[in-house]
């Protein structure tokens, strides 16, 4: 009878240590699939991360060469509005220099008219 105990203890001894060893098991790849399903999980969100960090600095490069080309666009119209200023300054003295010439001409062709008609008034002498 105490035999028959010890072997009835030591076969559901066995039984509950194969028991123990799949539920130990289930227990392992349960946890391997949730640490997979977590990676997994975290990975999408990394790569989509990285895929929008790589377009923010494709668009940041575009932004900066536009900056770029702004900026020189930029400095050739204040170029060209500095030459027209300097054009209409330019004419504005070339129509101070006619407006002076002009009368200096009318000065010098009165004082003609003048001597013309003084000339004209007096006798001449060899006659």
């Amino acid at each position: 009878m105490l035999s028959s105990l010890i072997k009835e203890h030591q076969a559901k001894q066995a039984a509950k240590r194969v028991t123990q060893e799949q539920k130990r098991k289930e227990c392992i790849a349960a946890a391997n699939e949730l640490t997979q399903a977590l990676v997994d999980h975290l990975n999408v969100g990394v790569a989509q991360a990285y895929l929008n960090q790589k377009k923010l600095d494709a668009e940041a490069k575009l932004l900066h060469q536009g900056a770029i080309n702004f900026a020189k666009q930029t400095q050739q119209w204040l170029a060209l509005v500095e030459n027209f200023s300097s054009a209409l300054k330019e004419i504005g003295d070339v129509e101070n220099w006619a407006r002076s010439i002009e009368n200096d001409m009318k000065i010098i062709t009165e004082t003609l008219e003048r001597a013309y008609e003084t000339t004209q008034g007096q006798p001449t002498s060899n006659q």
